[in-house]
């Protein structure tokens, strides 16, 4: 019996007794407002419930005595042992052990689907982001929001929602001219320009450019420039594509911003154009001082903004504006944007642009802002020199272990890694010890298949060790940790989750046979050990894979 099941076992109880009470006082009562709880205290039972403090008042009740009708009524549940009330009104479920055990043979038989749950189901989401500059490597703080960001992706898209996780290239403006000329510069021998891009990473791709076009210095100048630029321009995005693959992050859309400036062949106005034409036809656009400005003061903006100058070039908040709108018009009803620590001033300004644009600033827009991140001992790029590179910092701890510590904490939270605890093959390494527990379910599945154990007996009432009592409460809890992280957008949960599953589970083995000591007969009891220890196994699994780390099976 899981939750769910549990929940509406607990509502088929609740509302005869509530209408025998009061008449109507059950009317549209769910399962789902009848929230189960997991006692810390496991002598408390399997779950708790507070419905009878929550509906005492509806039904004209004493919560105590409601709590104990309930009681009564449950304890006749099939698959429930028990049922006792506690303090002023708590009921505390015992379920027995063949209705707890089922759950095992049950994530088994799911495999990778279980933990997936449909409480995004409806959800349109755009999941934005990353999005680095495509002038240089990425550094550590898109590291960071690479590790967050596929993660979110992931237990949203597990959750039920539709998704696209998208990287918008910001490859329009002066800094491509800038990064253009520093390329050029390098071809030529010369230093790099005042206002230049500095780095080995540019003599590199100058050298990349000139290999591609071995005339460049023989064209005309203006289109030296612009081939140094747009050749460059290419070499460096596939660079920031292959790291991010590299680091197990796959995106679905490189969004370029010059679309948004591309004028049709006939002339047709830009999508920067059109969008301050439907900015203006919300209401929202007024001039002053020869400039085009939009009122997001309306919208709980600080201050109105410029979408275009009196000289009559377009501000970035135009092409944002642009882009907003072109991720409604491709069916996006949520955008979330992932943004740095220093964007903090981006949150009003884009939320007033929804409000603009007609959307609900409180619903469709979610703008997430990451606090910065370091690790000890971490050394410059060599080809950067200003920054810390993700490459560098994948070939220096490794995927699994940056994408994990990464992943584990909230992303409004500083944070520092320890490199002496990360490269460490130790129990203080989280990492390890969840993918450690993991290993070892598989190496419990080996040696159980070569002394003849396997799953061909199911007898989950032989389930009854307090710890597989406690290992099966918590791979309860996995759909429902999945759904909260999808909910909050805080995949760290997933990962504190899985260190509590590690460690209930290395209890279980130390306490649990699932192969008979000595000459002993292979019994159903081991048979459905194994059922347990390979359903721990793919839960392990599972939620590894939801942040984007690998679940080795030999460690």
């Amino acid at each position: 019996m899981n939750p769910d099941a549990l929940a509406e076992a607990l509502l088929a109880v609740i509302a005869p007794l509530a209408e025998a009470r009061r008449e109507g006082s059950s009317a549209g009562l769910t399962a789902a407002d009848l929230p189960l709880e997991r006692p810390r205290n496991r002598e408390h039972g399997d779950w708790a419930s507070n419905a009878a403090l929550k509906l005492g008042k509806a039904v004209g009740a004493n919560p105590r005595e409601f709590a104990q009708e309930i009681a009564d009524a449950l304890a006749e549940t099939p698959g429930v042992a028990s049922v006792e009330v506690a303090g002023p009104g708590f009921i505390n479920i015992r379920l027995d052990a063949a209705a707890a055990g089922t759950l095992a043979k049950t994530i088994v038989e799911a495999g990778a689907a279980y933990g997936t749950n449909d409480t995004q189901r409806g959800q349109s989401i755009n999941l934005e982001f990353v999005s680095a500059n495509p002038t240089g490597p990425m550094h550590i703080g898109h590291t960071r929001w690479a590790a967050l960001g596929d993660a979110i992706a992931r237990v949203l898209l597990a959750s039920g929602a539709t998704l696209v996780r998208e990287f918008y290239v910001n490859d329009a403006g002066a800094q491509m001219d800038r990064f253009g000329c520093s390329v050029l510069a390098a071809i030529k021998g010369e230093p790099t320009p005042e206002d230049g891009y500095p780095g080995s990473y540019i003599d590199e791709l100058a050298r990349r450019v000139e290999a591609e076009v071995p005339g460049i210095l023989a064209l005309p100048a203006d289109q030296q420039v612009l081939e140094a630029r747009d050749r460059a321009y290419a070499l460096q995005l596939a660079d920031l594509q292959d790291s991010l693959v590299k680091f197990n992050v796959h995106f679905d859309v490189f969004f370029s911003e010059r679309t948004l400036h591309a004028r049709g062949e006939g002339g047709e106005p830009s999508l920067v154009d059109e969008a301050v034409e439907r900015l203006r036809a919300q209401g929202h656009v007024f001039e002053a001082d020869g400039a085009v400005w939009v009122r997001t003061t309306d919208f709980g903006d600080d201050k109105d903004r410029v979408i275009r100058r009196s000289n009559g070039e377009y501000t970035y908040f135009a092409a944002d504006a642009a882009y907003y709108l072109n991720k409604s018009d491709r069916g996006f009803h949520h955008k979330i944007y992932l943004l740095g620590a220093d964007h903090h001033g981006y949150v009003h300004r884009l939320k007033a642009l929804a409000g603009a644009a007609g959307d609900d600033p409180e619903k469709d827009i979610e703008v997430l802002i990451g606090q910065l991140v370091s690790v000890n001992g971490a050394r410059l790029s060599k080809r950067a020199g200003n920054i810390i590179e993700l490459d560098d910092l994948r070939d220096w701890l490794g995927t699994d272990a940056l994408r994990y510590s990464l992943a584990r904490y909230p992303a409004d939270s500083p944070l520092t890694l320890d490199p002496d605890v990360l490269t460490k093959r130790t129990n203080d390494n989280p990492v390890f010890y969840v993918q450690y527990a993991h290993a070892r379910t598989h190496n419990v599945a080996r040696n159980a298949a070569a002394s003849g154990v396997d799953r061909s007996v199911f007898a989950p009432e032989l389930l009854t060790h307090e710890t597989e009592s406690a290992l099966l409460g918590a791979l309860q809890e996995f759909p429902r940790v999945v759904a909260f992280a999808a909910e909050t957008r805080e995949p760290h949960r997933v990962a504190r989750y899985l260190e509590e599953l590690a460690g209930l589970y290395h209890k279980w083995y130390d306490n649990c046979r699932v192969i008979p000591l000595g000459d002993a007969p292979v019994d159903d009891v081991h048979r459905t050990r194994l059922w347990l220890n390979d359903a721990t196994g793919q839960v392990l699994r599972n939620g590894l894979d939801l942040l984007g780390v690998s679940a080795p099976e030999r460690m």
